[in-house]
């Protein structure tokens, strides 16, 4: 019978010193790319005061597309053994303090505290951000309109319960633009307070969407527990503090926030379970290479009105990624078509294909390009 091999203290040694060296080169090189940075901000901000070069306004510090270029670039030079979302996770943390050091950032989100939505800010933007929470979708645009902040995160479909009304109709009535995208892995946990008798629980609290998403769990595992709506998973947690009887379905963030056990993790129907956000702001966003575009098409209710929207796509071959339609608020029997596709509003044949399409449309309304999701 084979005995353990005694533990290689000279080489353990040697490793930890070789790590101690490593650790002093990584923030050594760190500290250069802050510094960097610094000069950068230096740069546009006497651009702005000069009138030179290409920030004569206000000097545009965060560029959606050159920061997808960087975590592509990370991604495709990673060797392993790290995964190549978990190397660019770390140097998205890199940029985000960088960028903090140029200018911090406030993102307005649906909030309130510990949301999804807030959690997408985060993993968009970094930890370094400064997140808002609004009460509602339309406040988070009108916040970015106003230019009370830089940014908006709001949810706009899910995999399983398909897309978010209140963020294509908020899209309608303002003018700010998409300046990028970011898909969330949901998990839901099942979780108590403090003072929870968790034999003697009769009401679970959560967001309507939380509850779709769950609600095969629920039936087998609590077939007899009321469940009850409310605006938000954040706010499903907060009840549960301080009540004896209850529970709550929310994420980990929510968990955390308001310090309560989960009980039973990853409770969702679907194990592919995710959300997909948009970045809103009111700066255009330059090409990136690997974009996509999004567009409302208003169009009369007649015969073949579908097939002259999508010809000029086809024509043009343009891949369409997503296309829903409602009913135009105006009336008059139009139709509004919510459509994504790959490409920029500057390629040449996207600017042809949108021609094409006005000529049948009754309003074409650009609601612009942006990087396709790295992380």
């Amino acid at each position: 019978m084979s005995q353990d091999q005694p533990v290689n203290t000279e080489r353990l040694i040697e490793l930890r010193d070789e790590i101690d060296n490593l650790d002093t080169q990584i923030q050594e090189l760190i500290t250069q790319r802050a510094r960097c940075a610094q000069e950068v901000a230096d740069v546009k901000t006497k651009a702005t005061r000069t009138g030179e070069g290409v920030e004569k306004v206000n000097a545009v510090f965060y560029r959606p597309e050159r920061e997808a270029q960087v975590l592509s670039n990370v991604m495709q030079r990673n060797k392993g053994p790290l995964a190549n979302e978990d190397m660019a996770r770390l140097f998205r943390e890199i940029m985000s303090a960088c960028l903090a050091l140029e200018k911090p950032m406030t993102v307005a989100y649906l909030g309130p505290e510990g949301t999804f939505t807030q959690q997408a800010a985060i993993k968009h933007f970094g930890a370094w951000v400064n997140t808002k929470p609004m009460p509602a979708i339309d406040e988070v645009f009108r916040e970015v309109e106003a230019g009370a902040v830089h940014y908006g995160v709001v949810p706009v479909e899910n995999s399983t319960e398909g897309v978010v009304n209140h963020t294509l109709d908020s899209f309608l009535s303002s003018n700010i633009a998409i300046a990028g995208e970011v898909e969330l892995r949901i998990h839901h946990h099942l979780m108590v307070g403090k003072n929870t008798r968790k034999e003697n629980i009769t009401r679970v609290y959560s967001h309507q969407q939380s509850l779709a998403q769950c609600r095969k769990w629920l039936d087998a595992h609590m077939p007899h527990v009321e469940r009850v709506s409310v605006n938000s998973n954040s706010e499903a947690a907060r009840r549960v503090n301080s009540e004896w009887n209850s529970a709550a379905i929310a994420g980990q963030m929510a968990a955390d926030l308001y310090d309560l056990e989960i009980i039973n993790e990853t409770i969702e129907d679907s194990p592919d379970n995710s959300t997909r956000f948009l970045i809103v702001g009111t700066n255009k966003v330059q090409p990136s290479g690997e974009d996509k575009t999004s567009i409302i098409v208003s169009m009369r209710n007649e015969p073949g009105a579908l097939y002259k929207l999508l010809k000029p796509f086809y024509d043009h071959d343009i891949d369409l990624t997503r296309l829903e339609t409602r009913p135009s608020p105006s009336g008059n029997w139009t139709y509004v078509f919510f459509i994504d596709f790959v490409g920029h509003l500057t390629d040449s044949n996207v600017i042809t294909a949108i021609e094409d399409v006005r000529k049948t449309a009754v309003e074409v309304k650009e609601l612009g390009s942006y990087p396709i999701g790295v992380l």
